[in-house]
Formats: C-alpha cells, structure tokens, sequence
C-alpha cells in the first residue's frame, strides 16, 4: 500500500510520508441481522463496517462504524480505494419490521471514508438495486460497479472527490441473479457472476458506459463469487452447484453439494481448470503477489453453538499454488463455523479468516507450505464478520 493523504504530507512532511505508505488496512463488513435460535447474544445487533491495520503484526481493529451490512451473497461487499481514502460497501439486507428473525432485502451503498482510519464516517449513502451485493472500484479510482440479486442488474458510478454519481444501469436477463461483479486490471472490461443463469458475462466499458458485449462463460453450477488474475488473463471463481459436467444439484435434497473452483481464460472463455473444494465455497482471495489463492469452504458448518451438531463440523481453508491456468494444492485447515470472506496481508504470510457463528476473525499465519493459527491475535466482533477486502483483493 504505497498511498497517502496527501494533505497531511504536505503538513507533516516526511514523517507523515513514511507513516502513510506503510498503511495497509482491511475493511471488514459485520452483519447484526442474522439472528438464529440458541445465538449469544439472543437479539439483533447494529450492523457495522471496521477498519483493520493489516501492516503490523498481530493486526488490529482501528475503528469502527455502524453503516448497513451483509453477510448474505457473496463476501465481496467490500470493496477500497486506490488512494485508501474511503471504502464502499453494500447492505443486500435489511431488517424486517414485520419478522425481525426474516431481514428483507436492501439496496444500500455506502461511502466510508478511511482519511482517519480509526474514525471511520459515513461521508455518502447512495442506492443500486435491490439485494445490492459484490462491488469492485477500478484501479483508476474512477468507476465503481455494484451487482443486484433482486432485479438483475449491474449499477454504474462515477467517483469524484470520494463521492459516487450514479451513471446509469446494465440490465442483465432475468433470473440472471448477479452475486459479483469484478474488473480486469486495465479497467476495460468486467466480468459478471451470474449465479442464476450459472455463467460469467462480459461487460465492455468506455468511461463511464457499460454494456454488455455478447461474451459468457459457463464456469459452473451456481458461481457465486470471483477474482482476477493481475495480468488479466484468467478468472478464477466460485461454483455452489459444481461443476456444469456434473449433476446439478436437486431442489429440496438434504446435505450440501460439493462446490469447484473453476480457472476460465478470458481470451479463449473456457473453463481450463475446475477443482473440487468441498460443500459450500463462500469465497476466493488471491495474495498479493498472485502465486496463491485462498479457498473459503462453508462445509455445512452454518450452526450455532446451541446446535447439537456444533462440536462435529467444522470450516475449512484451502490454499492453492497458482501457475497460469494451475491449481496445486498447497495447504487444508479445519476452521470456526459459518466462515464467509478471507484477505491477504502484502507480504503473503497473514490470512484474515471471517467466521460468522463465532462473531470473530482468525488469524492464520502462511509459510509457503502450512497454515497455522495464531489464537492469540484473534478479533472479536458483536456482530457478524460477513465480507472483507483490502485495496489489493478487489
């Protein structure tokens, strides 16, 4: 993270310059909704969005905020700057007057600003579409683009001065249920997940135009979250249902069905690798250097500690090494319960796990070969940690 304040440069001179491009934050998004019998608390708690310093070890909780958020859709809610100055999360979910054990869904977007990171603000509240869900920002800083489960839909922004101008809307076909959306690095193209319609969908953008370009992937069953490779050539995402050679899964079947993680190449748009992960992949992180990627896999452990079944299941995390189009299998761990997104430290060696049922997020410590939790520097929340992402991982 080499960026600054550049305000506070100018004031602070050097000093500040140093302490600035050693920032690395994580913003974390935590959902009070989810309310299930036998939860500790009992009751709904505030929704919130907390800032985490990521460059120092253990990390740390700078501040927090309460502003709408989500653990329902995908752990791609989150979404920074390029410059660190603000973030922008969606709330897919509100609370219900009528049931509150029954939230309803919300179209909420929301500005927060990271100029003082341990007094994180609410500067802007903006709406998409209902069900408003995976965000991503350009590396220009320019453009961002908001997925809608509820009326199937891509919502476009400008950015300005840390401030979004709606600019329009790229209506997918029905049914399509985007769950993510995410941005080539040159920012001129983006990559729909269409969990629906179980398929990727091209967008070419031009400004701030965005439009559909005719080009879909079939990536799998169900996909539902994604991220792409620096140099722009492969997409790596998500699939609930497996992959499309297999049986889909059937409507009303009891137990979960084995996810994929499936490797498309964005010249070709093919599938070139699909590999088997386990029930239920919430999630895929990248580190920053690209040679690994983190798998989030539910694996039916979605309980709380007043299920009988609590003590015998269990999350797990998959490292892969990543080679071109390749998936090796580098590292498994068991894990908490209902864990949702994950996100890298720079140097590659901290994963940032959040485990829903617990209200916490843990620390996995990454040596090239093994993960090992550190106990010690987990961090605790009153609400539910339901996404996550540095700068780098969107």
């Amino acid at each position: 993270m080499k960026s600054c304040n550049v305000v506070a440069a100018l004031v602070f001179g050097l000093a500040a310059s140093a302490t600035c491009a050693s920032a690395e934050l994580a913003v974390s998004a935590n959902d009070g909704k989810q309310v299930r019998p036998g939860d500790v608390p009992a009751g709904p708690t505030p929704d919130s969005v907390s800032v985490i310093d990521l460059g120092h070890y253990p990390p740390k909780v700078l501040g927090s905020v309460n502003a709408p958020a989500s653990m329902i859709g995908p752990p791609a809610s989150v979404a920074i700057a390029p410059d660190l100055s603000f973030a922008i999360v969606t709330g897919s979910q509100k609370p219900n007057p009528a049931d509150p054990n029954k939230p309803i869904p919300n179209d909420a977007v929301s500005v927060i600003s990271l100029k003082s990171p341990a007094h994180p603000q609410i500067v802007q509240s903006v709406t998409a579409g209902p069900g408003a869900s995976g965000v991503s920002i350009n590396k220009a800083g320019t453009l961002a683009l908001v997925a809608s489960t509820g009326d199937d839909t891509i919502s476009v922004f400008s950015i300005a001065d840390s401030r979004l101008t709606p600019a329009g809307k790229v209506q997918l076909d029905a049914k399509s249920r985007p769950t993510d959306v995410v941005l080539t690095p040159g920012g001129h193209t983006a990559w729909v997940v269409a969990q629906g319609a179980s398929k990727l969908v091209e967008l070419s953008i031009k400004g701030n135009q965005v439009a559909k370009t005719g080009a879909e992937i079939a990536s799998g069953r169900m996909p539902y979250g994604a991220v792409i490779t620096s140099d722009g050539r492969y997409i790596i995402n998500t699939n609930l249902g497996g992959a499309m050679d297999t049986p889909a899964p059937v409507r009303g079947s009891h137990g979960p069905h084995d996810g994929t993680v499936s490797v498309s190449d964005l010249q070709s748009h093919k599938v070139v690798t699909s590999v088997v992960v386990g029930p239920t992949p919430e999630h895929v992180a990248l580190s920053a250097d690209g040679k690994y990627l983190e798998v989030t896999v539910a694996n039916g452990s979605a309980s709380t500690k007043a299920d009988p079944t609590y003590n015998t299941v269990f999350g797990l995390m998959k490292v892969f090494r990543v080679d071109g189009s390749s998936l090796a299998p580098v590292a498994t761990t068991n894990t908490g319960h209902w864990c949702q997104g994950a996100t890298w430290s720079d140097d590659g060696h901290t994963i940032l796990l959040q485990c829903a049922a617990e209200r916490e997020i843990e620390v996995w410590r990454f040596d090239g070969a093994s993960l090992k939790r550190d106990t010690a520097a987990t961090l605790s929340f009153q609400s539910r940690p339901g996404a996550i992402a540095t700068f780098k991982s969107r």
